[in-house]
């Protein structure tokens, strides 16, 4: 059992791509925490999707030791975070289990609007902040200006500032005497057993395993442990540390990280940010828990083949237990039958959580386009939130409508900031403060409508600025907006996946797109189909589906003009009738052409 003075809880926190991960790397290599065989680039990402696009998706925890100058040697728990906005809420979980952190800082780009709001997060959380100065062998790095700028923009100290090449492992050993010396030990009693559960994520042979930090009293195996928030029981099966891998101990004691699996089979009886308790040293109050999260992008995903609903279904739970920011209901829609409505914290979010089910579970899944949560304040005094486009009621019962806006901090070089503001004001945004960050950079400060910024917004900010902008935002709260539902009309009848709640301004070209768009995917028929964009009961957009004609005349030579005529007036009444009484049928590959090209 290490004692509580000789453990120190981390984690590392930056901006996307600033060298959390490699970092992490060369510190197992010092520690000798992992063989030399099994080594590798990222070798706390795990998932193929996080090598592939060279992001941190999930919190990964493990416990190291070293041998501090002093002679003592020290317990190292580890966790390292996402850098992406959209996983905010995990870096939230990693500090909620720590007493310091690394706050990593690329020195040939600077701080960036990630490095800004993640150390607000640890300052929030009163966290003993170590600033690092990364990649410090690139022939543009510029430590100089980077130790003014964590200085200036986050007010810490920087001019003791560890400089170091995370990729070489120049300079990380003083790392460790850092976090020896600064990051206070863990705080913890013998008795009255707690843990925090700040992660977990299901196991089809063992069942749910979960990832907690010990506070108070210890865990071992055969414990009866019972869960603060379900009052469930359960019996512990077996407890470890990730070294980095899963490996067993005896006891997880006060201080320690790590993870238990007990007789829990079902994903829904886990919460992360529960208490657990040992049933005979239990204790009273709950830990401090983490807030419940808001979802704030929703989207419809639905199986391709409707055989494969109860496997999503089984699939989404299995997701949801391993990311608590995801949340989800069933949802049923006529032109895509049974499937659900899933809560994201942003669009990056949403493509990881598709990808995976994709990946891992192996569900061919078609997703809806994406929308936030409006405010319906009702003529009756009665108010409703609404999701999805199709709960939305006639207009004349809307008094008004509210959606959600967030404040943002672009950081940018000098010259993209005219093409910036002419996006952000594009997108109905405003810039409420502008701020010189040095003699080459900017931090715009600006309000913009969610809904505006969920598609495209990012991409198109980084292909502008060439990859140099950063973007960070937080939610704000809700405003009321002129806002819209948008039916699109196939013959006359509307089509509830095609719907959508738009600004009014931004209606008529969006409408017009969808209808040009199907005018290709849907197949002729023996009547000519109008496809119309509409707001209420006017048309704002229309494209139409040229009829098949047959020659009816092919068999006239010559003769009275009379006698084709009377032919050509026959097939025109009969193309009516079949008009009055024909149905389209839209074939499933238009629905999914139509949402993906809106996702694109």
């Amino acid at each position: 059992m290490t004692p509580l003075k000789h453990i120190r809880n981390f984690c590392i926190i930056a901006h996307i791509d600033h060298g959390k991960s490699t970092l992490a790397d060369r510190m197992l290599e010092l520690t000798a925490s992992i063989d030399k065989r099994d080594m590798m680039d990222q070798v706390l990402d795990d998932m193929d999707l996080e090598r592939e696009r060279g992001i941190t998706i999930k919190a990964h925890p493990v416990t190291m030791s070293f041998v501090s100058e002093d002679g003592n040697t020290y317990q190292f728990n580890l966790i390292d975070t996402p850098g992406h906005v959209d996983f905010t809420y995990e870096v939230t979980r990693s500090l909620a289990a720590c007493e310091g952190a690394i706050l990593v800082v690329d020195a040939a780009q600077g701080v960036e609007a990630q490095t800004v709001a993640n150390t607000l997060l640890a300052n929030h959380q009163d966290l003993e902040i170590i600033p690092v100065l990364n990649k410090i062998d690139l022939p543009n790095a510029d430590t100089d200006s980077v130790i003014k700028q964590i200085e200036d923009i986050l007010a810490i100290p920087a001019e003791d500032a560890h400089q170091i090449s995370a990729k070489t492992g120049a300079g990380v050993g003083a790392i460790f005497e850092s976090v020896v010396k600064h990051i206070p030990p863990p705080i913890g009693k013998e008795k009255g057993t707690r843990a925090l559960v700040f992660d977990s994520h299901y196991d089809p042979f063992r069942g749910v395993i979960s990832y907690v930090r010990i506070v108070d009293g210890s865990l071992e195996k055969g414990s009866k442990i019972r869960m603060l928030s379900t009052n469930m029981t359960y019996e512990i099966k077996e407890v470890g540390t990730f070294n980095p891998k899963p490996t067993v101990v005896d006891r997880l004691s006060p201080g320690e990280v790590g993870y238990l699996i007990a007789n829990i089979k079902q994903a829904a009886e886990i919460k992360v940010g529960d208490t657990i308790t040992r049933t005979d040293d239990p204790a009273d109050d709950p830990l401090p828990g983490f807030k419940e999260v808001q979802p704030m992008v929703f989207s419809g995903i639905y199986p391709v083949e409707a055989s494969d609903y109860e496997k999503l279904k089984a699939s989404i739970d299995k997701l949801a237990l391993n990311d608590s920011s995801f949340g989800f209901m069933p949802e049923t829609s006529a032109a895509l039958g049974f499937g659900f409505r899933c809560g994201f914290l942003g669009l990056l979010h949403m493509e990881i959580i598709q990808e995976r089910l994709r990946r891992e579970y192996e569900v061919d899944i078609i997703s809806t386009y994406p929308g936030v949560v409006y405010q319906v304040y009702l003529t009756d005094g009665g108010h409703i939130e609404i999701d999805n486009p199709i709960h939305l009621p006639e207009p004349q019962r809307i008094e008004h409508i509210e959606e959600p806006f967030i404040k943002s901090h672009i950081i940018c070089h000098n010259e993209h900031i005219g093409d910036i503001m002419s996006l952000i004001r594009d997108r109905r945004g405003e810039i409420t403060k502008t701020e010189s960050m040095d003699t080459y950079r900017l931090m715009l400060t600006c309000q913009l409508p969610l809904n505006e910024i969920v598609i495209d917004f990012y991409d198109k900010l980084k292909s502008m600025t060439h990859g140099y902008a950063s973007m960070d935002y937080e939610y704000e709260g809700y405003e009321t907006s002129d806002l819209v539902k948008m039916d699109i009309l196939v013959n006359g009848e509307p089509v509830d996946p095609f719907a959508c709640i738009v600004h009014r301004s931004k209606a008529e070209p969006r409408g017009r797109q969808i209808c040009k768009t199907l005018v290709d995917l849907i197949p002729k028929q023996q009547f000519s189909i109008p496809l119309q964009a509409a707001i209420g009961q006017k048309i704002i957009a229309r494209e139409t589906i040229r009829a098949y004609r047959k020659d009816v005349t092919a068999k006239c030579y010559g003769g009275d003009i009379s006698r084709k005529r009377k032919l050509l007036e026959r097939q025109k009444e009969g193309k009516k009738r079949m008009k009055q009484v024909g149905k389209v049928s839209i074939p499933q590959e238009a629905f999914m052409n139509v949402l993906k090209q809106s996702n694109d």
